[in-house]
């Protein structure tokens, strides 16, 4: 069974997919764990993100995978362990820049189907993969929260990693703002809401609440 989550940034979807793929049982597939990755292979080659051809060429050459253990993913490129690597705000620009182009989303969605396909029982999740990757999922979510409550989140998150000493609240803010824009408006897979997934506004939910509701789901699958 394929659980696929969408939401914006710092909606809780990658510690929220983690919880759900541990208490199922399930492998775990952070989409975007795939671009940071082909990222790092193009930073590490000198290459820009911002050339479609070259991207979606250095896509199909490269090796990317994961191994969906939800206590800690493992991510390679080529068989080098990237997983702290690709969690630099570097490699996330380059990602994100590099995601805009149709030909590289193509070659990294067959990608995460052929990892879901492996893994079997999987929760994914991303900007994408309600709609476009796995869109015939049985369970299908979209995540979200206040803005006010997504830049709190975010910058916990970069405090806790020493990234955010001198990073003002509002300046995350403003960022996730920005990084709205452009997944909602991008021509290829933006992200949006498809009618049949279920919402969950997380802004004053607990994570374990959140998780709750979303294992409910899965158990009413037939």
């Amino acid at each position: 069974m394929i659980v696929a989550i969408d939401g914006p940034a710092a909606s809780g979807k990658t510690t929220v997919a983690r919880r759900v793929a541990e208490r199922l049982g399930f492998g775990v597939l952070p989409s975007g764990a795939t671009y940071r990755a082909l990222a790092f292979a193009a930073l590490k080659r000198g290459l820009s993100p911002d050339e479609a051809e070259v991207m979606a060429d250095l896509a199909g050459r490269v090796s990317i995978d994961i191994d969906g253990r939800p206590d800690a993913v493992r991510v390679t490129v080529d068989g080098e362990d990237v997983s702290a690597a690709i969690g630099s705000p570097v490699v996330a620009g380059a990602a994100s820049r590099l995601s805009r182009h149709p030909a590289v989303r193509d070659r990294l969605v067959a990608l995460q189907r052929a990892l879901a396909e492996r893994l079997g029982d999987v929760v994914a999740e991303g900007r994408d993969m309600t709609t476009v990757v796995f869109a015939d999922a049985p369970v299908k979510v979209y995540l979200d929260a206040s803005p006010a409550e997504r830049a709190h989140r975010r910058h916990a998150e970069l405090a806790a990693c020493g990234r955010a000493a001198h990073l003002a609240l509002s300046t995350v803010e403003a960022d996730l703002a920005a990084r709205d824009e452009q997944d909602t408006t991008r021509s290829a897979a933006p992200l949006t809401r498809t009618r049949d997934a279920h919402y969950l506004d997380t802004t004053d939910l607990g994570i374990e609440a959140v998780v709750d509701r979303i294992v409910d789901l899965v158990s009413r699958v037939p």
